[in-house]
């Protein structure tokens, strides 16, 4: 997702003369197709369709392979002195590269596609390699409408579906942080790295202010999760470090379809009343809200501070939207009930939050 932001970019800046789009992959591949790298006429290039191993490469033959339209060029790298396919790199595999012109109908869709994604649009794209003497050729879908269709496409036959590369350009994934305290700071920056669209929110206004998170979409004040258009396939952070706004966030994304993914930041003992009495507004078993559940938050990376919590956050909202999560911290019924019969709630006192009263806020420091 960072480098679909840095092409929209650099062809918005007028950079960008051809756009190359890993198709097809054998064997052992550093990057995925659907992987871009766009290039300028000077060499300079916005992207990754490796892990550097032929970049370099592509970039130094990309105006020279588009001489006349779009072309697909196979490279091997695997480390062979006697194979016909260049370059045989060592990385152990084959991928097929598909180098286009970007000064054409069929491309300027598809970067225009590129960039919708950016604000939360996704496109289906089928493109018609070229092969076998016939030219590039692409159709754009947006809500099973058709937005862009190249004069050829509709001449297709389906016996040409081999040659067929489908992608679906799907926005970033969007996170949204329930909590603008100072250790919503990092975690925001580890999710910009990663190209997601961060939202913060808070009750607190004090707190909720853009200058301070400078790498987010939106940051706003709100104290219900009912106004921030939540969905199943966004991840949820709560951690306002206020038992009453946490509670109320809770319960109410509790009500509704659950986000693919819900993490509570703080300790087993206070998650645990949390989720129990979130289950008991409801009128729901507490086994119920558990599975919806990632408390305690993260991964059990190890470590200490804001910045290794960020970590063990993202690492883990990551490998829920990946589905790679092998093993979860996560509180379940039996736990909650554990921790419940040592000391009561009185183990945890609902003060009032120091956050929760306006007043001095440290001084942001100066950005160098």
């Amino acid at each position: 997702m960072v480098d679909r932001r840095r092409i929209v970019r650099q062809w918005h800046e007028g950079a960008g003369d051809v756009l190359v789009t890993l198709v097809r992959t054998e064997g052992s591949s550093y990057r995925r197709p659907g992987a871009h790298l766009l290039i300028s006429a000077d060499g300079t290039y916005a992207g990754t369709i490796s892990g550097g191993c032929l970049e370099a490469e592509v970039v130094r033959k990309a105006l020279w392979m588009v001489r006349a339209g779009a072309v697909v060029e196979r490279y091997s790298t695997l480390f062979d002195d006697t194979a016909e396919i260049p370059f045989g790199l060592g990385c152990g595999g084959v991928v097929d590269l598909l180098f286009e012109p970007v000064n054409t109908p069929e491309c300027g869709a598809y970067l225009e596609a590129m960039e919708a994604s950016l604000t939360g649009v996704e496109s289906l794209v089928a493109t018609w390699l070229p092969e076998g003497g016939d030219k590039l050729a692409r159709t754009i879908y947006r809500d099973s409408r058709v937005t862009f269709a190249s004069e050829t496409a509709t001449d297709r036959e389906i016996e040409n579906s081999s040659r067929i590369y489908p992608e679906t350009i799907s926005p970033p994934q969007r996170l949204i942080i329930l909590g603008a305290g100072d250790d919503a700071k990092p975690v925001v920056a580890m999710a910009a790295l990663l190209g997601w669209r961060v939202t913060v929110a808070d009750a607190r206004p004090q707190l909720a202010r853009s200058d301070r998170f400078p790498q987010a979409e939106t940051v706003l004040t709100a104290n219900s999760a009912g106004t921030l258009g939540i969905d199943t396939s966004d991840a949820v952070v709560i951690m306002t470090h206020s038992y009453e706004q946490d509670r109320a966030f809770l319960t109410g994304l509790l009500a509704q379809p659950s986000p693919i993914y819900l993490g509570l930041l703080g300790a087993r003992h206070r998650s645990s009343l949390l989720i129990s009495e979130a289950a008991a507004t409801l009128d729901r078993p507490v086994a119920e809200c558990c599975e919806r559940v990632f408390a305690p938050v993260g991964l059990d990376l190890g470590g200490d501070g804001p910045e290794a919590i960020a970590l063990a956050v993202v690492a883990e909202v990551q490998a829920r939207v990946q589905d790679k999560l092998a093993a979860s911290r996560r509180l379940t019924a039996e736990d909650i009930a554990s921790q419940l019969t040592q000391g009561g709630a009185s183990r945890y006192l609902q003060t009032q939050c120091a956050m929760d009263t306006p007043g001095p806020v440290r001084p942001e420091p100066a950005r160098q």
